[in-house]
């Protein structure tokens, strides 16, 4: 099996001021040839530091990918740092400069000399094209290792990985004579909301065969816990070497994902990389219902996240960001008297802010937030992290959860934000809500 590293470069992923996404889908992308990602580095953006770190890489690596650093600014030194170690000198090249005219051409822009420096790629290297943005990107071969230079805009990493990368590597695989190509790598995806990650991995206790090399791998975040599995007929080790035949955990990956999804039942609400947004908005299209939202604490961000989804309109009337107890009053009718007896993070109020909504929309769902989302702000009786979600649809009740959850301020309103929209989902699919 061919193995590969992934090394993304930038001061800002290094001091985690940048989270650093790339990774995710070019091992996915990796995978489908067969290729396993074994190693994932960050280095800033000192060229010595970028040379030192591609040495190593390669040393172990049977492809290196390097996100970011060529860009036109000073500190975009990864062209600089390739050229040192593989002793091929920058040029500048005929079609990574007409590439970057074209591009800021079309966006109405002329061309500056330290725009054009992103024309310097490594002698011999190959260029590759950037649909999205003005960076050129590279790939050359050195001792053996396959070198792919990208941009760090995960935009144009992801659509130049799939039309300049893939392709290339797919034809090195091929070329590679009297070897036996790789057989991709399987990986099934899981998200699940609702359950922390002791109780994910308590559930699926036992789900993977012992005589199987199918790996599983849970992961926490805000917006709930992410279950893989992943298999490889071309995994090593004492496990592989007890499966019955070589495409062993290839054929049973499908079957074991099935009981993965079985056992944690509703609490799995989407597959590979589906979003509890999307999962929503086609619940309501399908069921031909319409949406209004109130915020407090979250501050917009599930109208935010409502709208990332492609034809949202078609379910969306509005999105009211009720930050203050006035604006509760007057955008949405919830009454003084409510605010003053019970607290603005209560359930009257959510209730209140869900029914206001959509009376004053006409939509047939109002779904509301308020709590309290840190640092400041809590007491004893509702401290930092109470959050209230509610939902009206007219015919009854308002129905209300309330939640305790924990992080800083972006994680609790991340939380919050993925409680509200799981408390639709369940009401569209019929399920009973849950409040932890």
């Amino acid at each position: 099996m061919w193995n590969a590293e992934i090394l993304a470069i930038g001061f800002e992923l290094l001091v985690g001021r940048q989270a650093e996404t790339n990774s995710l889908f070019l091992t996915d992308q990796l995978a489908s040839l067969g290729i396993e990602v074994r190693f994932k580095s960050v280095v800033g953006d000192d060229e010595a530091d970028i040379a030192d770190a591609i040495r190593t890489a390669a040393r172990r690596a049977d492809v290196v990918v390097m996100t970011g650093g060529l860009g036109p600014t000073v500190d975009d030194v990864t062209r600089e740092a390739v050229a040192r170690i593989t002793g091929c000198p920058l040029r500048r090249r005929a079609r990574a400069l007409e590439s970057i005219k074209r591009r800021l051409a079309a966006w109405g822009r002329i061309p500056t000399p330290v725009q054009l420096r992103q024309a310097l790629i490594p002698a011999g290297a190959e260029v590759l094209s950037n649909p999205v943005g003005s960076a050129p990107g590279f790939c050359l071969e050195w001792k053996g290792t396959f070198l792919v230079a990208l941009p760090g805009v995960p935009a144009e990493a992801r659509a130049m990985a799939a039309a300049e990368v893939l392709p290339r590597l797919q034809k090195r695989i091929a070329h590679r004579g009297g070897q036996k190509p790789p057989v991709p790598i399987g990986r099934r995806v899981l998200h699940t909301f609702g359950l922390s990650e002791s109780e994910v991995d308590l559930r699926l206790k036992g789900v993977v065969p012992e005589d199987s090399s199918l790996r599983l791998g849970l992961q926490a975040s805000p917006l709930g816990v992410l279950v893989s599995l992943t298999a490889s007929s071309s995994a090593t080790g004492a496990k592989r070497r007890q499966s019955s035949c070589p495409g062993h955990d290839v054929d049973v990956l499908a079957s074991v994902f099935h009981e993965v999804r079985r056992r944690l039942g509703e609490f799995a609400f989407a597959e590979g990389e589906d979003t509890m947004e999307a999962v929503v908005g086609r619940l309501l299209a399908d069921k031909q219902l319409t949406l209004a939202v109130a915020e407090s604490c979250t501050g917009g961000l599930i109208g935010h996240r409502l709208t990332q989804v492609p034809g949202a309109s078609s379910y969306l009337d509005r999105v009211v960001v009720s930050y203050s107890n006035r604006a509760k009053v007057e955008l949405l009718g919830v009454p003084a008297k409510v605010i003053a007896k019970h607290g603005a993070v209560s359930a009257p109020v959510v209730a209140g802010m869900a029914k206001g909504v959509r009376e004053r929309s006409r939509t047939a769902v109002g779904l509301s937030v308020t709590g309290i989302a840190g640092p400041g702000g809590g007491t004893a009786t509702k401290p930092v992290g109470l959050i209230y979600t509610g939902l009206d649809w007219g015919e009854e009740a308002c129905l209300t959860r309330e939640f305790r959850f924990h992080g800083d301020r972006e994680a609790i309103k991340l939380r919050s934000s993925q409680a509200a929209l799981d408390l639709l989902r369940r009401w569209l699919l019929g399920l009973e809500a849950v409040h932890r």
